[in-house]
C-alpha cells in the first residue's frame, strides 16, 4: 500500500501533468468516465499514474470532437482487452479490436482534417504578413 500511495497524485498535480483544468477532471468524474482510484480520509481525490493515463486519453479525444459517451466507450473497450483476471475469448477481443480500430480510423480522419484547416490558416499568415513587408 505505501508504494500504491507514493504514485498518488491530488487532482491540482494531475491537472498540471495532463493540462486539464480541474473543473473539467471532475466533470469527467461527474459523468464517469475518469474517476480517482481514491480519496485521502479528508476527502481529497487521490489518482495513480493509470488514473492520469485515462485522463490523457480523454483530454486527446475532447480537441478532436469526441462525445462523452465516445470516450467511455475507447476506455471501456481498451479496459477491457486489457483485463488480466477475466481476458475476453479469441472472438471478443476480435470485435473489440475491431472497435478501436475504428477510432483509430476517425481519429485520423479528423487529424487530416486538423492539416488541412492548419495549412489554410497558415497561408492565410503569410498572405496577410506578405501585405506587411515594406515596399522596398
Amino acid at each position: 500500500m505505501a508504494d500504491d500511495q507514493r504514485w498518488q497524485m491530488r487532482i491540482g498535480e494531475v491537472a498540471q501533468r495532463t493540462g486539464l483544468s480541474l473543473r473539467t477532471i471532475r466533470h469527467y468524474e461527474d459523468v464517469g468516465i475518469a474517476a480517482p482510484s481514491a480519496r485521502t480520509k479528508g476527502g481529497f481525490r487521490l489518482y495513480t499514474a493509470a488514473d492520469v493515463e485515462r485522463l490523457l486519453v480523454v483530454g486527446r479525444m475532447k480537441p478532436l470532437g469526441f462525445t462523452v459517451d465516445e470516450m467511455r466507450e475507447v476506455l471501456t473497450l481498451t479496459d477491457r482487452l486489457a483485463e488480466p483476471d477475466d481476458p475476453p475469448s479469441d472472438e471478443e477481443r476480435e470485435h473489440l479490436r475491431a472497435r478501436l480500430d475504428a477510432y483509430r480510423k476517425a481519429v485520423e480522419a479528423r487529424c487530416e482534417t486538423l492539416r488541412v484547416r492548419l495549412r489554410r490558416a497558415e497561408e492565410l499568415s503569410a498572405a496577410l504578413g506578405s501585405h506587411l513587408d515594406p515596399v522596398g
